[in-house]
């Protein structure tokens, strides 16, 4: 009896050792399956109808190696929209093919509804949920932004001012403000620069006079420290809104802390340009990536 109970024992032992030999050899094709590129639209990061970002991802990614770039559009923080960002993903996948990149909304702000602190904690709030879905997606904890117009004056506001664990390594300014201090806007003799100081004022409810630290706290050129990532600028000397001076005094302002950083500023071009300005803004962005992200 004893004998058989042992045969059994030792039959049901290599039984149990071929299933499981077994099973691991079907798992283990599924493991070499590289993930393929896809998209997911409209991703919810909160309860507001304008909380949502679409994600691109591209094929073979890993949570290790798949940097992410953050897509940042403008609008004066009133308005604007995910969709006036699109014309970037097709050329950073072309360049970039082992990048994600996730285009964000943030909720627009109003008379009397400031955009900050609210887009900043968008922003946060995105980088969190990204964050937590890594393994989901399959992407890294390291970003970049790339924001044009107010959204790159948030992107740099929350680069160097809230990124508090350091996960954005670069970040890209098209035409961004850098400072509302600027005499510029404090002092206006442009009536283009007069309405976007009126704008700033009316939207956030706070008077450069009523309380001017409101204003130094919500300025990337103020906030900005030694450890802020490296920076890529781009501004026109005939930009209605942005005047140079808020290229110019970034740039030095990021020389002076010995942070890597590129200024570029276009002669005759204003908020924006095309051609061959355009072209050269495609190189240096490419040249810029390459060499810091």
């Amino acid at each position: 009896m004893q004998y058989k109970i042992n045969k059994i024992i030792i039959t049901f032992s290599i039984s149990a050792l071929l299933l499981l030999f077994i099973s691991c050899t079907d798992d283990a094709p599924n493991a070499e399956v590289e993930l393929e590129k896809s998209e997911i639209i409209d991703v919810s990061y909160g309860d507001h109808a304008e909380q949502k970002y679409d994600i691109y991802l591209p094929k073979g990614r890993t949570t290790q190696a798949t940097k992410v770039f953050i897509l940042v559009h403008g609008g004066g923080w009133i308005e604007g929209d995910k969709k006036d960002m699109k014309d970037f993903i097709p050329e950073l996948q072309q360049e970039s093919p082992d990048y994600a990149i996730v285009n964000i909304n943030y909720r627009l702000a109003s008379q009397g509804n400031s955009p900050f602190p609210m887009q900043i904690d968008d922003i946060k709030d995105v980088i969190a949920q990204l964050k937590v879905k890594k393994d989901e997606y399959q992407i890294a904890n390291n970003f970049a932004f790339i924001g044009t117009s107010a959204g790159a004056h948030l992107a740099m506001l929350y680069s160097y001012s809230h990124d508090i664990n350091k996960d954005v390594e670069m970040v890209c300014s098209i035409v961004g403000p850098t400072n509302f201090t600027d005499n510029a806007y404090v002092n206006p003799t442009e009536l283009t620069y007069l309405f976007l100081a009126l704008q700033i004022q009316a939207i956030t409810g706070v008077s450069f006079e009523q309380n001017s630290q409101f204003y130094i706290a919500n300025s990337p050129y103020h906030v900005v420290t030694e450890d802020a990532p490296p920076t890529l600028l781009f501004y026109g000397d005939e930009d209605p809104l942005i005047p140079s001076s808020q290229g110019i005094d970034m740039h030095a302002k990021l020389n002076e802390l010995g942070v890597t950083n590129e200024f570029t500023l276009y002669s005759g071009e204003g908020h924006g340009w095309e051609g061959a300005n355009l072209l050269d803004t495609t190189v240096k962005l490419r040249a810029f990536i390459q060499a810091n992200f």
